[in-house]
């Protein structure tokens, strides 16, 4: 019986091994940034929000709670929101990158991630500037926003992206 659950429970321990090792290895990062601040990859996020802010008319300026591990977005006449390791979207990332490297299969693999990568960290970067741009004009709607609409975004996008991959990737040869 269990020799026809084999191939279900390699999938779900690659899963679990990928993702423990890469929540230990942010984790090991994160706590060398520890009373430092923003750690750096949030901070170039809250940078490039910022550019980006600025193209749509939104002046940016930033200012750093180096004791509270945050950095505030002070969007055209006031402070927006703030920015702090959990916006980065790193532990989402994490998620995304054990559960298709679970699904092995070759480098297309590897390819798939990088992309699937790229297309997560402009969704965030987006998801912040909306964030903002909601919280800065129509603050009535920051916290269902904050709350619910963008993480469903982000979500969707990592959801959206498995499904592309057991569809499209990990199942190709099986459905056949």
């Amino acid at each position: 019986m269990l020799k026809d659950f084999k191939p279900v429970l390699a999938i779900l321990l690659r899963f679990i091994i990928i993702y423990l090792v890469l929540l230990f290895a942010y984790q090991f990062y994160l706590n060398s940034y520890q009373n430092l601040g923003l750690d750096p990859f949030s901070r170039l996020i809250a940078t490039q929000v910022g550019h980006i802010q600025d193209s749509f008319n939104y002046p940016t300026q930033f200012y750093d709670d180096i004791k509270g591990e945050q950095v505030w977005f002070y969007v055209k006449t006031g402070y927006a929101t703030r920015m702090v390791e959990g916006c980065n979207a790193i532990s989402v990332m994490i998620l995304f990158v054990a559960f298709v490297f679970a699904f092995y299969k070759g480098s297309k693999t590897v390819l798939f991630v990088l992309a699937g990568l790229l297309v997560l960290y402009i969704m965030n970067l987006f998801r912040i500037v909306g964030l903002n741009i909601v919280m800065t004009d129509y603050k009535a709607y920051g916290k269902i926003s904050h709350d619910f609409i963008f993480p469903a975004v982000i979500y969707g996008t990592v959801v959206v992206l498995w499904l592309i991959w057991i569809k499209c990737f990990a199942l190709k040869n099986e459905n056949s």
